[in-house]
């Protein structure tokens, strides 16, 4: 049997029949066609625009999509979402920025870098602020692993070479952050927007490195059989080109990786959000030592 990327896995389908174990959506990742791979721009004229859209992330059921945007009609950076009810995707503001969205394997959490919102009965609650040890971590982006694990950037723009640190979860609690080793946490700069598999048998993450395509490039590393992690490792040229690539993630089914690209402008008013086929993820793992 495939192994799928991620431990948490759902069968979406295209057709309208529900059945108790499975989520069926009759219009799958906003209707649009699937990549191969070699990325595109996702939802062109719906989410990818001439305007500034970042970091894309869907809700565990498929059945949410959230994301940044700022230009046209969103002078000021706006979280907006598509939500699909009535058998259709419908667009909603839900907030002015606050964070860079990540969703928990379990759905509960979103996580806004050093705040999160919990799920409820009638949908996300107010803003919250992360308890010590890291309510006062400088956290850009922040992503949880399903035993609770926390892996985060500190990033500051006069001090661009702030490591990725992780903070284990114990009894509930969270222990104080350690920075994760130099197979990470190595580069010129930007080591920014982690993005930890559920079941933590690798990492995402970019920075500007020596090797690099040219700016900011996506790297991936993967858990060793001793707990270790391996050395990173260039998503490669389609992936990363000349310009800016960053805050790559994996849809809770495993079978897409989306990251964000600047299309060309200085002032990054053009970035796009991209998608992939994640089974470049497998094709690197072969290249473990």
């Amino acid at each position: 049997m495939k192994t799928t990327l991620l431990t948490l896995a759902l069968t979406i389908t295209a057709c309208t029949t529900n059945t108790k174990n499975t989520t069926t959506i009759a219009q799958p990742y906003l209707g649009q066609q699937p990549p191969g791979n070699t990325p595109i721009p996702f939802a062109p004229g719906m989410v990818s625009t001439e305007h500034y859209e970042y970091s894309g992330v869907f809700t565990p059921n498929m059945q949410e999509f959230y994301y940044i945007k700022q230009g046209g009609t969103h002078k000021d950076a706006k979280m907006l979402r598509y939500i699909y009810k009535n058998n259709q995707w419908q667009q909603e503001t839900v907030s002015n920025y606050i964070g860079q969205p990540v969703i928990s394997p379990n759905g509960k959490t979103m996580h806004l870098g050093n705040k999160y919102r919990e799920r409820t009965p009638s949908g996300w609650s107010q803003v919250k602020q992360l308890k010590a040890p890291l309510s006062n971590q400088r956290i850009m982006r922040l992503s949880s692993a399903a035993n609770g694990n926390y892996y985060f950037d500190t990033y500051h723009k006069d001090q661009p070479k702030f490591p990725i640190r992780y903070a284990e979860q114990v009894d509930g609690k969270h222990q104080t952050p350690k920075v994760l080793s130099t197979a990470i946490n190595t580069g010129i700069k930007n080591f920014n927007h982690p993005f930890i598999a559920p079941n933590e048998s690798y990492l995402l993450w970019d920075a500007v490195r020596e090797e690099g395509n040219g700016s900011s490039d996506i790297y991936i590393s993967f858990k060793q059989p001793d707990g270790t992690w391996g050395n990173a490792i260039n998503l490669g040229d389609k992936i990363n080109t000349k310009a800016w690539e960053a805050s790559a993630s994996v849809t809770p089914d495993g079978k897409y990786l989306f990251f964000s690209r600047n299309m060309g402008s200085d002032n990054y008013e053009n970035v796009d959000i991209f998608w992939v086929d994640a089974q470049v993820i497998e094709g690197l793992r072969t290249k473990m030592p």
